[in-house]
Order: C-alpha cells, then sequence, then structure tokens
C-alpha cells in the first residue's frame, strides 16, 4: 500500500469519525443508527482494530522497532499520531513515542514502516504518556460549548 494509500485510510477514519459525531439524535427526532450515506463509509472503511492496532511497525532495514498500541484523534477530529510501543527493540521495560501518522508509511508487503527508526533515534524521542488528569466522558451537548 502507498503512503497516499496509508493517508487515505486515515482520512476515511477521521470522516467517519467527524460524520458520526456531527450527528445530532434527539430522542424521538431521529431513527437511532447510521444513514445510508454514513453506512457506505463504514463498509468501504477500515477498521482501526483490526488493521491497525497491534501491527508491527520496522525500520527501512526490515527490523521491527514497536507495535501500533494507539491512535490519537485531535479535538478537531483528524486522526493525528500513532502510539508505537518501542520497549522491546529499545530492550526497556517501556518505551512509548506518539509519531505523527504523516510519517508513518506501508510498503508493498502491507508492512508498516517508520523511515529512520534506529534505536538512536527512538530513544531521543521524548516519552509518550497519557494525561494523569481524571477523564470522563461528557455529552455532545457540553462538548459543542469547547
Amino acid at each position: 500500500m502507498s503512503k497516499q494509500g496509508l493517508m487515505g485510510m486515515f482520512v476515511a477514519l477521521t470522516l467517519a469519525a467527524a460524520s458520526q459525531a456531527s450527528v445530532a439524535q434527539v430522542a424521538g427526532g431521529e431513527t437511532l443508527g447510521v444513514t445510508i450515506e454514513q453506512e457506505a463509509v463504514i463498509v468501504n472503511g477500515w477498521s482501526v482494530k483490526k488493521a491497525i492496532l497491534g501491527k508491527h511497525v520496522y525500520n527501512e532495514n526490515n527490523e521491527e522497532v514497536g507495535t501500533i498500541d494507539d491512535i490519537i484523534i485531535a479535538p478537531e477530529g483528524s486522526v493525528s499520531y500513532a502510539i508505537i510501543g518501542a520497549g522491546r527493540f529499545l530492550h526497556v521495560a517501556r518505551h512509548d513515542v506518539a509519531i505523527p501518522v504523516s510519517q508513518i508509511d506501508v510498503n508493498d508487503e502491507g508492512k508498516y514502516i517508520l523511515a529512520g527508526a534506529t534505536r538512536d533515534a527512538l530513544k531521543a524521542i521524548p516519552v509518550f504518556e497519557y494525561a494523569k488528569v481524571p477523564s470522563k466522558p461528557i455529552s455532545r451537548a457540553q462538548a459543542s460549548h469547547h
């Protein structure tokens, strides 16, 4: 798959998330579920769980440098970063790094490639840590005021 294919996949995921989030459903005012147009996006889209999460990432020397553990969606809805667990490659217990999705490519064999991912380069990237503040879901009405 080409870089355009990978970016297309992320764009499709972003559009699917944005189209789903932008539909306000009022009790009794709309049918619950997806529209025919949204279903077409879903059918032709990718499953992050099946196609991306847990997949190995390699450098251009075909060395496995980590796995894709998470996908970060920016507040405006774009798929922005992949969280790559690189600890095993670096021989440490845990070393997660945030990598812009634009830096990840897919080769002809379907392998995810992160060019320039050497041990030194990955060690130099700050360790990614999730926010330590408690987080709870908020309603769509609350989210639209932010």
